[in-house]
């Protein structure tokens, strides 16, 4: 089965302007997507990278559910160093939709390449920790998302894979 197969079955429908795995679980599956800006139809895709391991997703979904937005959003505005991650982070994530976008601009004439991570329109107010734990997984240092992840559940993988056919 082929990767793009892979997570169509993690995610339950067709990946949108899927370009590649980013990072793969210990068991060797996809975890996080890496994205176009537009798909195919030139749609913008604000999420660069896409969690998709449902183990991660689950965790990750339980995080936010017990208010994880909110209180990451208010430790990145209290805290120099995890607003300085966040700044830098943001830049990379445009940087990079720029250059993944190679000129196009889509349906929305290019004004999607300026969102921050997730698609935020105001980066210092996270919208989605699910891209920032995908980003911070696909980009090693981005510390807000390092600390994300590491608040998670422990073990961060599961002992079998929740990917692979039984």
């Amino acid at each position: 089965m082929d990767d793009r197969a892979i997570v169509a079955r993690q995610l339950g429908r067709p990946p949108r302007a899927f370009r590649r795995v980013a990072v793969r679980c210990p068991f060797g599956q996809p975890a996080v997507t890496e994205q176009s800006p537009y798909d195919t139809a030139g749609e913008p895709f604000p999420t660069t990278f896409y969690l998709t391991c449902p183990h991660l997703v689950a965790a990750v979904s339980r995080l936010e559910a017990a208010g994880g937005v909110e209180r990451w959003s208010a430790s990145a505005d209290e805290d120099p160093q995890l607003a300085r991650s966040l700044l830098e982070a943001t830049t990379a994530q445009r940087a990079l939709r720029l250059e993944l976008a190679a000129g196009r601009q889509g349906a929305d004439g290019g004004a999607s390449l300026e969102l921050g991570i997730g698609g935020s329109r105001t980066p210092e107010r996270l919208k989605c920790l699910h891209a920032h734990a995908a980003f911070a997984l696909a980009n090693p240092g981005y510390t807000l998302g390092e600390e994300i992840v590491a608040e998670l559940e422990q073990p961060l993988w599961p002992s079998r894979c929740c990917t692979a056919p039984s």
